[in-house]
This record gives structure tokens, sequence and C-alpha cells, in this order.
């Protein structure tokens, strides 16, 4: 979402030491920070063909790519290798062992955990470097460097850059490590994907200069910081999870941590704390949140019981810095309008994503699923539904006690919320995946909201009998599974289409398999409609060809100079055993798929998750991949940048190009973005467009 908030005044402030540097993005310029002996140093260190200038002591290291870096040192055929096996629970007969499984449970933040969760790597394949590229790179440029002092905004399109700030817009991540020194770094990373001002296009991934104050110079999330100093967490998060779809909606990530705490990660413009915590027998295992931020559902551990759950939680959000409970009162900040959000709590309703309110409401049992593992869900509502000229429907129909039957029948807000939805867990030991119809828990919520019982949501708390109401309270509300099924291979990823037609979910498994499910009609969007027989999720196509142990789908968020609806006709596949990245489009029928785009470089060690960054204000399509041993985060662009309203040096249509690498008579139109080095071994990543 396009804005110019406090910080990009900040840097208007700053405006004025700009130094000039050659234009165009191609080349040449180095890395030239707030100390420029410093950098050259850095450079020369590199011997001039990384650019690695860093000016930066967090453990964030920046590394820039020049003449396009030096190749890991990773050997190997790649032919034939038979599947290597990895730690699991289970016996041969998929059959969950307790004391496996209770063990396991105690290490899923650790490496221990990763290598069971996202099973072998290319080494483990033998695959190498032999017929890979190196793809082409910028050198990374600073003349950006006075936001604050001696902390460089490195940037690589575009230029020279411009007196005034323009039509500034960043894209901000959090991105969990398994830290190297436990006793210094946390574990969640705050960091910068890309970002457009003064003219000038940084896709390098790096720390934002808007957090550079703050404990661990950035990287470290400060809410994280927050809550391990108020001992509530420590250093071991399992998982994070965010709400998919169009910029500017998804302003928080949710964490998991392995003490059962569920918490905001926070951003750069939207920081309120909010966490809840399941009980010790209750282990997390992943997060995925609805469209707009209205639950989050938690895959868990139940290692009592031995049995697999997935717990329910209303999210509430508000105006950043403003408290649930407290509208201006025991030093509190009164409401106001922030991004035109609620002016109330109401945990369920849809909502800009700043969490400032979170409750359990209850579990549902997985039958047959003892381990779940990873989970997506989508409502299929447009987020671009819950707008009303432009704006956001919270704030003009705040309270819902003199608006709620704008929301009801005919009424002009009657489409603005989700009327269900469809969770969809897998279980990689046990081979299975749990379908959920949340229609019932959107139901009775949205039954309270939009009626005269409305009222009732004023006593909100964390009680059974408070609002929002816990399952034990009503049980009618709690979502049901309505089918499970067994797949051939181990499930190693999962995804679903955000909204639309046709409605699917999609099932990588680790033998290199994309299966497309049926999911139609269990994510009606805005629209009431019955409930569908559970013969309507079925599998009706698969896609081969994407590489072993595909350990992570990405929502497509960008395609270049196409008609498509990336959200709902395409995905990205990060397969981990052939160091890859393939962008999988689906036909119109939802039932098959083709690999429209496929991304390898010599670079790349250990990819092990992949997220598209958001294009709105500023186009700039990118795609972050997440390298477990290579320890960095690495940004790839594989469309033009495009300075959306202010033209600037990448004016519509065209906008700047790539630099194109041929390599064995292939040309490959992707270009690297460069590093942002990790103090530790990361293995996610949640990206948006923050408000």
């Amino acid at each position: 979402m396009k804005v110019l908030h406090k910080s990009a005044i900040l840097l208007a402030v700053g405006a004025s030491v700009l130094s000039a540097c050659g234009g165009g993005g191609g080349g040449g310029g180095g890395a030239l920070g707030a100390d420029p002996a410093a950098a050259a140093a850095a450079l020369a260190a590199a011997g001039g063909t990384t650019g690695a200038a860093t000016g930066d002591t967090s453990g964030g290291t920046v590394a820039g790519s020049g003449g396009g870096g030096s190749s890991p040192s990773v050997t190997g055929p790649g032919s034939n290798s038979p599947t290597p096996t990895t730690p699991d629970i289970v016996d041969n007969g998929q059959n969950v062992e307790a004391a496996a499984y209770r063990d396991m449970a105690k290490k899923l933040s650790q490496a221990a955990g990763i290598d069971y969760r996202y099973g072998p790597s290319a080494g483990a394949y033998a695959v190498g470097n032999s017929g890979l590229p190196t793809l082409a790179a910028r050198d990374a440029r600073t003349p950006l460097g006075s936001p604050a002092p001696s902390y460089a905004f490195y940037w690589q399109v575009g230029g020279p850059p411009s007196a005034t700030s323009g039509n500034y817009s960043t894209n901000q991540a959090n991105m969990l490590f398994v830290a190297d020194n436990r006793a210094e770094r946390i574990g969640v990373a705050d960091f910068q994907v890309s970002g457009y001002m003064f003219n000038t296009f940084a896709q390098l991934p790096q720390l934002s200069w808007t957090r550079n104050a703050l404990p661990g110079g950035g990287m470290d999330s400060a809410n994280a910081i927050n809550y391990r100093d108020q001992l509530l967490v420590s250093n071991d998060p399992i998982a994070v999870g965010r709400c998919s779809g169009r910029s500017g909606f998804c302003a928080q990530s949710l964490v998991a941590y392995q003490n059962g705490v569920i918490a905001t990660s926070g951003s750069n413009t939207a920081g309120n704390p909010a966490s809840v915590k399941l009980p010790a027998n209750k282990v997390p295992t992943a997060i995925a949140m609805t469209n707009l931020s209205e639950f989050a559902l938690v895959t868990v551990w139940d290692t009592t019981a031995m049995k697999g759950q997935v717990a329910v939680i209303a999210l509430a959000g508000l105006c950043d810095g403003c408290d649930a409970y407290s509208n201006g009162t025991n030093g509190k900040r009164a409401y106001y309008k922030w991004w035109n959000e609620w002016m109330a709590t109401y945990p369920g309703l849809p909502n800009m994503g700043d969490i400032a309110f979170m409750k359990i409401l209850g579990y549902i049992d997985l039958p047959g699923v003892t381990a779940p593992t990873e989970i997506a869900v989508t409502t299929g509502l447009d987020q671009f539904q819950t707008m009303v000229s432009g704006d956001f429907v919270g704030y003009g129909s705040t309270p819902l006690t003199s608006n709620w039957q704008n929301f009801t029948g005919s009424g002009p807000h009657a489409s603005r919320y989700a009327k269900g939805g469809m969770a969809v867990v897998i279980s990689k030991s046990e081979q299975k995946a749990s379908f959920i119809d949340l229609r019932p828990l959107f139901n009775f919520v949205n039954g309270v909201y939009f009626s005269a019982n409305v009222t009732q949501t004023s006593n909100l708390g964390q009680a059974d009998s408070q609002w929002p109401y816990t399952f034990a309270n009503t049980p009618s509300q709690m979502p049901t599974v309505v089918k499970t099924v067994s797949l051939p291979a181990k499930p190693t990823a999962v995804k679903t289409t955000v909204f639309g037609s046709p409605q699917r979910a999609w099932i990588a498994t680790q033998d290199g398999t994309l299966h497309i499910y049926s999911i139609d009609g269990f994510a009606p969007g805005g629209t009431a409609s019955a409930a569908p027989s559970a013969n309507v999720i079925a599998e009706v196509g698969t896609v081969t060809g994407i590489g072993r142990n595909p350990t992570s789908l990405g929502t497509s968020k960008g395609e270049p100079n196409s008609s498509i609806e990336p959200l709902n006709q395409q995905v990205l596949v990060n397969s981990r055993g052939d160091r890859k990245v393939s962008w999988v489009r689906f036909a119109a029928n939802g039932n098959s798929g083709t690999i429209v785009r496929t991304l390898q470089d010599t670079r790349m060690i250990d990819p092990i998750a992949v997220e598209d960054a958001d294009n709105y204000s500023n186009p700039g399509y990118l795609t972050s991949v997440i390298d477990y041993t290579g320890k960095a985060v690495r940004n790839y662009r594989y469309g033009p940048v495009i300075f959306g309203t202010d033209g600037g040096s990448c004016p519509k249509p065209n906008g700047c190009g790539l630099n194109p690498t041929t390599f064995n008579g292939t040309t490959y139109n992707i270009e690297y973005g460069g590093a942002m080095d990790v103090p530790g071994t990361p293995f996610q990543i949640s990206t948006t467009n923050v408000p």
C-alpha cells in the first residue's frame, strides 16, 4: 500500500545530503556507505565481485552483487540418486511411535526439528552446480545514507536520486532462523525485502533504516525482544504465519514459539503487542491466518493425549499503539483513524492486520492424524471487497451497535465479510491431509455481530463466557473435519487459492509431485451459501517436474506482461532437493498446470522456503529464497521495476528491465537481487507491503 509515513518524512529531511550517483542501476557504482573507506575495504576483501559492504554490526550483513559473486563449492552429479532418509516419528506402517513423537516435539525449533520437518537437502541427493547458471546481478549503491547517521539504504535500480522521496513504498518481512548464538539472537528477524524512494529501487534484502536504532540493529524483531525481556518467550521460534492476498491488508504476522506462545511479530508501521499461550502439552507446528486476519489456525501436537489438533484463535485489529481494552485511558493511546480500521475491538471480523487482541477459542481434533506439520486456509474473500469508496469498511461502520443492519440481507455491506472457509492440514509422517470446514465458526460469529445480539460483544475477555465465546461455551461454532485423505508420498507443503473460482488446494509431496484438490464451494467469500458435499473434495490433477522434496509453496503475487490473476492461477514451488524454484501456472479449470518459469542459480546452496513480494504502487517482481545452510536470504527479480505514479527513471509501461543471463545457450530472464547474511540458519519467511 502506498504511504508516505513518518519514516519517509524523516528521510525527506535528510534529502539535502544525497550525493549524485551514476544513473540507471546497470552497474558501476559500487557500495558507498557512511564510511566510504570501510566500504572500499570490504569491496577489496571481496575481490571486487560481491559488493559486500555492511557498515552493520547487527549480524545482518548485506551482500551486494557486483559481477555475480562467487559460486559455492557444491559438487555431485545429481543423477538417479536414491531418495535419502531423514529422521521420522513413525514405524513402517506410518504409525506414530510415542517416544519418538514426544522427543521430536521438544526439538521442533532446533536443527533436529528442521531436519525432520523439511527433509533431505540437495546435498543428500548429490545435486551440485553442474549445469547451473550464475545469474547476472547489479552493484549495490548507497547515496541514500542519511535517513539515520551512518546507516545506509542500498539501492540497485533507477536513479540518480531525486530531491523528494516520492510515492514511498516498501515490502517488509519476518524471518525465522535457528540462531548461531542464542544469547545474542532471538531467531525472529525484521528486514526490508524491497523499497522505493527518491527515484531508486532497492532489490537487495537489507535491514530497514526505520529500525536500525532498535536493540539488535533491526535484525531482531522489536516485539520478540520485548516478549523475551518479559520472560514470555525464549530464542526458539517454530513457525510464522500471515494472511495473504492483496497488498496492504496483512500488517502483522504471528510467530509460534517452542513454549506454546503465539505472538505478534510487528513491522515498521504496525507493532501492536498481543499474545496467547497454549497449554504445556500442546506444541505448535504451523500457523495459517484467514484472508483478513479474522482467525489464526495453529496445528499442534498434543503430547499427553497423543493426537493432532488445530487451535482456533480469534483475532482483532486496531489502530497502531492502541489497546483492545482501553480507549485512551490508563495511559493508553486513544483510538484514531488508522487505515480506516475499526474504532472498537471486534475479534473474528475482517481487519487490516495490526493485531491487538487474541483469544484461543478451542481445539479441533484431527481424526486419524497425530502429527500435523503444515496448514493453509482460505475464506475465498477478495480483500478489496471490504473496501467502500477506496476505504476499508471498518472505520465508517463503527460502532456496530448502530450499523449492524448494513451487513445483513440486501444491506450495502452484506458481501464485505467472509461467510466460511476451508483449512487444509497435512501430516508429513502419516502421509495424510485433512480438510476442515470453517463455515460453522463464521456463521456463529457473523450471527452475533450482525444482529441485535451485537451488544454481547462488549463483554470482551478471556473467560469462556466472555466475547468471543469459546467452543466450551458454544460448541456449535466449532469447525468440522469433513474429509481426511491418504497420500502416496510424504506431503511437504500446502497452499490454497486466495479467492475466486475455481477453488483449489495444492499439496506438494516429497517425490516431486504437486497434487491439485478441488475445494469448490467451501470458501464462499462474501456470498452466503449452503455447505457443499464432502464429495467435492477430490484430487482433480497433478503437476510433475517441480523437483524433489518441495518444501515450500509461495503465493504468487505478480506476473509481468500477463492478464492472469496470479493469486489464484499460479504458485511458486521451492524444491530443496533439486535447488530450484518453479512457477506453476494452472489451467482455467484449475485441474492441470505447467511450469512457466524456473529459477536456478549457483549461489543457492540450500533453498528451503520461497516467498513472493507484493507488487502495488511500485511493482518490482521480486521473490525471496531462504537459503538454510547457506545462511542467507536471497532476492531474485523476474520482471521490470516500474515507478508507479512517479514515473521517474523507471516509468510505465516498460519500466527498468532485467539483466538477462545466457548460459549453455539458454537465456534466463531472472536477475540476482543480492543477499543478506543471517546469523543462523533461516527456515521460514513471511512478507507484506505494510500500511
